[in-house]
């Protein structure tokens, strides 16, 4: 078993990382698309950021002031910094690091399970990240309701993925400060039942 930063740096140098954009894009596209819909303009933070591609998508956007990608892995962010030279970059512990000013809209996808105590990134966010009245947006496929997902933390050998209800996490949203907490599953297909995206406001 080894630790989630591990595993992804591991997938940096076998190409496996390249699959996120191809098996993640559509629920990224969707949960973009709610985000920023009532915005004229809006900053950006991807949390777990991998090789970048949600930053390098979502800065073509002419309405994006600036897009952030953090994340933990050394080897993530040196190719992110490979692929994009227009916006930033960090390795970081996301729960000891914030930006320099917060952002409009914090996005992330499949990170969130892998942290011993998601509920406390989810505080850090909030009094840390996030302006007032902006939106933190979170995408999971790796929770009890799809039940396909439950033999990952075997399959991949990784020593933390919490296993939580729809419900379990809308009420760690809540107990942070969040408001207008709203949740979904895209992507249905049969036993799969998508990716859950739950979203609020602060």
């Amino acid at each position: 078993m080894q630790s989630p930063i591990k595993v992804f740096s591991e997938w940096v140098e076998s190409g496996k990382d390249e699959g996120m954009e191809k098996n993640h894009s559509s629920s990224v596209e969707n949960m973009i698309k709610f985000s920023i819909k009532d915005l004229d303009s809006f900053s950006f933070i991807d949390a777990g950021c991998g090789n970048g591609w949600v930053v390098r998508n979502i800065s073509n956007y002419s309405n994006c002031t600036r897009a952030i990608g953090v994340d933990g892995s050394l080897n993530m962010i040196e190719k992110a910094k490979k692929l994009d030279s227009k916006n930033q970059y960090y390795c970081k512990d996301l729960l000891k690091w914030s930006p320099d000013d917060k952002v409009d809209v914090v996005h992330s996808m499949e990170v969130f399970y892998y942290f011993e105590n998601p509920d406390h990134l989810f505080k850090h966010i909030y009094s840390n990240w996030i302006k007032e009245g902006g939106r933190l947006i979170m995408g999971i496929d790796h929770y009890e309701e799809n039940k396909p997902s439950h033999t990952w933390k075997q399959d991949c050998c990784v020593t933390i993925m919490k296993l939580f209800s729809e419900n379990k996490w809308k009420s760690m949203f809540e107990e942070a400060g969040f408001k207008k907490i709203e949740s979904w599953c895209h992507g249905k297909d049969g036993d799969w039942n998508g990716t859950l995206i739950v979203t609020g406001i602060r």
